[in-house]
């Protein structure tokens, strides 16, 4: 038996006045997900623990089948093994990102957050900005890692984790009351607009017609994970297929193999087809169990507040993977489930904790049922799991 986990990140959402009252996924024309839902299972799942701030990191923990309670040490360290960063045990790794700040204002805190992305600004441009950032603000307790795309990591020598807030739950507001306490973040991050500002690649960026990355911005604090083997504990040899360095953190983490696709860059145009083939090569052809494919399309619309690119980003998921996958996949034993981690709501652009709808598919198991994967059906389908970490021995059948 092998094992697909699709986990399209964000894609649960609110009706949507927009799209005549529907959600994204009930919107989304999904033949490939409709064939397997009606031949599978569909219900709701809660991967946020109560009480835990709704975030792709704990999310997908949960997913992956560790309890965040016991596991979670904070978003930017997960981050900071996929880079490769030596964390000691007493530092405190940071996310840094680069936003886009509006520019008419006359001071740092009356500045609004117009993209948490840059216009999803590709690893090249944002490595020459943070270095640019790096050669003035490092110093013998702070240094940066270069990340992907517009996210990025600062660790901090001995230092304390701080409450700080994701620009995302930021957007459109003035940033005054939500910098951090900390006095030399909140003075580096007021620096590094000085830096960047009119930094001649972001001259050229607007020039472009393309959001500039004038700042950074510091959140996700936490010390040096310690997590356990996947493959010791559930006895599956795994692969992660992301974009996105959170999730190849936890992959490190836990002792599972990551790949790097070509094309694959966490946006809307990201490789879609490369994604399933490498997963389906995985399987197929070299002796893995479980491929993890995470696809973070959906959540980039979701911030953005955009229902219709949304709409396509899960249509793009359906036709240029999950149809690969099922006809790739055809005559061997496997087991697929698609899932978001969270939603993330285009209304309120950024995430939160409500429970999100599951598919799981059997080849070997095909039953006859009427539905279609999306909020509303699954919640009226009865099946509910109440603590998403156990979701994984559920799809595995332990």
């Amino acid at each position: 038996m092998k094992y697909i986990v699709m986990l399209a990140d964000g894609a649960a959402d609110e009706p949507i006045e927009s799209l005549g009252g529907r959600t994204p996924l009930e919107a989304a024309k999904t033949p490939t997900l409709d064939w397997y839902s009606e031949r599978g299972e569909i219900g709701m799942v809660a991967t946020i623990p109560e009480g835990m701030a709704p975030g792709s990191d704990t999310a997908n923990l949960s997913v992956i089948g560790y309890n965040p309670r016991d596991y979670y040490t904070g978003r930017s360290p997960l981050e900071a093994l996929s880079i490769g960063v030596p964390m000691k045990d007493t530092d405190i790794a940071l996310r840094a990102n680069l936003v886009t700040l509006s520019e008419d204002e006359t001071e740092y805190e009356d500045r609004t957050i117009i993209d948490h992305s840059s216009s999803e600004i590709d690893t090249k441009d944002a490595a020459v900005l943070l270095k640019a950032c790096s050669d003035v603000l490092a110093d013998d307790e702070h240094s940066f890692y270069t990340g992907t795309s517009y996210r990025h990591c600062l660790i901090r020598a001995n230092g304390k984790v701080m409450e700080l807030i994701p620009p995302h739950d930021v957007l459109g507001q003035k940033i005054g009351p939500y910098l951090p306490v900390d006095e030399k973040l909140r003075e580096m991050m007021k620096k590094s607009y000085e830096i960047l500002v009119d930094h001649p690649l972001n001259i050229e960026r607007k020039k472009a017609g393309l959001n500039p990355a004038n700042s950074l911005w510091f959140w996700g604090a936490g010390t040096k994970p310690s997590l356990t083997s996947f493959e010791e504990r559930y006895h599956k040899k795994g692969l992660m297929i992301s974009a996105v360095d959170l999730l190849k953190g936890i992959a490190v983490g836990i002792g599972m193999d990551t790949v790097n696709v070509e094309g694959a860059n966490g946006g809307l145009n990201t490789n879609y087809e490369g994604k399933a083939e490498a997963a389906i090569d995985a399987l197929l052809n070299k002796g893995y169990d479980l491929a993890y494919i995470h696809l973070e399309a959906p959540d980039e619309m979701g911030h953005q507040g955009s229902a219709e690119r949304k709409v396509l980003s899960i249509e793009n998921m359906d036709s240029k993977m999950l149809a690969r996958i099922r006809e790739k996949m055809e005559g061997t034993d496997y087991r697929i489930i698609v899932l978001p981690d969270h939603p993330t709501p285009v209304r309120l652009r950024t995430h939160v904790a409500y429970p999100v709808p599951y598919m799981i598919y059997d080849s070997t198991k095909e039953q006859q049922q009427s539905w279609h994967y999306n909020e509303r059906e699954a919640a009226k389908s009865g099946c509910r799991i109440s603590k998403g970490w156990e979701m994984m021995d559920y799809f595995l059948e332990r």
